[in-house]
């Protein structure tokens, strides 16, 4: 019986150790917080969600900032940042608009892949500098914040692309839905599962969280540091690039303001889902709830009565938890570590 008693724990505690990592998981206590807050929402105004818009809002509107969250999900793994996302946007909107106007009949396949080249070509431009400047990503995105915004600004100057100007059958894309999910939603979904898949098996992937984790110990191990921090500036580029395609068919006008301060959002919800500032750890799984967290607590907000002040003051607090969460996980991590060598 003894012989039993010491072997069912060796049966039973993969099981338990794989319940209480679910349990544990950051993912799923932001989901948690999730759905609190679509409840509260909906017990006080039942137009939230059971409206002929309520369900569709709730699924599309995150559609923008999960493009840009997932992209800078991947850098921030590299203890990395993208400020200039919000700029990126703002160009490749612009540059969607035009493209349809100047060139009338145009795929719009083809305007999409444009979007994904002109992001990536000046997420490009990020990564070289960051990579192989050896600038820290905080300056070099900061500068090409204003750089790109400044482009936007010459380029469009008081001019906007409307409605009127773009084709019915792109517009369509902000409104039609596929199984009562809008595409824009299945759009960032598939961005989402593909990023997240080679991040989870690819040994690039892995090698992205190897960097961020240990920079110094990467290098002597031999991994191409630079390459895959270049390749995390680039694909960052191109979902910002993406979320401008997507932010012209979701609104129908572009202005040169487009994007302003959205960069901000996108660090915070990565944040929020629980990637570590100082990288190496976080999944975009999570990065995407915290940015449907984010745009569902600005809509929920609103109806339970709160001022704008206090909406901006709850988003602010989620962020600092956040990042108190993290260092306290990361001490509790590092301790149980020490512990175990000694023990052993």
């Amino acid at each position: 019986m003894s012989t039993d008693l010491m072997i069912a724990p060796s049966r039973v505690s993969p099981v338990r150790r794989a319940v209480t990592s679910v349990l544990r998981s950051r993912e799923i206590a932001i989901v948690g917080v999730l759905v609190a807050v679509i409840a509260v929402a909906t017990y006080k105004s039942n137009s939230f969600l059971f409206s002929s818009n309520g369900w569709r809002d709730l699924l599309l509107t995150p559609s923008i900032l999960l493009l840009l969250a997932v992209g800078q999900t991947v850098v921030i793994i590299t203890r990395n940042v993208d400020l200039s996302v919000g700029s990126i946007l703002a160009l490749t909107a612009y540059l969607t608009g035009r493209l349809f106007v100047d060139h009338p009949g145009i795929p719009i396949v083809v305007v999409f892949g444009a979007g994904l080249l002109m992001g990536a070509l000046l997420g490009l431009v990020n990564g070289v500098l960051v990579a192989f400047g050896k600038v820290p990503a905080l300056v070099i995105t900061l500068g090409t914040l204003y750089i790109y915004r400044g482009i936007v600004l010459s380029w469009a100057g008081s001019d906007r692309i409307n409605a009127s100007d773009l084709p019915h059958g792109f517009l369509a894309l902000g409104t039609k839905q596929i199984l009562s999910i809008p595409v824009l939603t299945l759009i960032g979904a598939a961005a989402l599962a593909l990023v997240g898949y080679y991040l989870w098996t690819a040994r690039g992937g892995r090698e992205l969280y190897a960097i961020g984790s240990d920079p110094d110990a990467a290098v002597l191990y031999g991994l191409k540091v630079n390459r895959r921090i270049l390749s995390a500036f680039v694909l960052s580029g191109a979902l910002a690039g993406l979320a401008g395609v997507v932010y012209t068919a979701r609104y129908g006008t572009v202005s040169s303001g487009a994007g302003l301060g959205i960069e901000l959002q996108a660090v915070g919800a990565a944040v929020i889902g629980g990637v570590a500032i100082f990288g190496g750890s976080g999944t975009v799984w999570g990065a995407a709830v915290g940015s449907i967290l984010l745009v569902t607590i600005n809509r929920a907000l609103p109806v339970v009565g709160i001022p704008d002040f206090w909406q901006r003051a709850v988003v602010g607090g989620l962020i600092l938890g956040a990042v108190c969460l993290d260092r306290v996980l990361s001490a509790r991590r590092a301790r149980k570590l020490v512990e175990a060598r000694d023990a052993s």
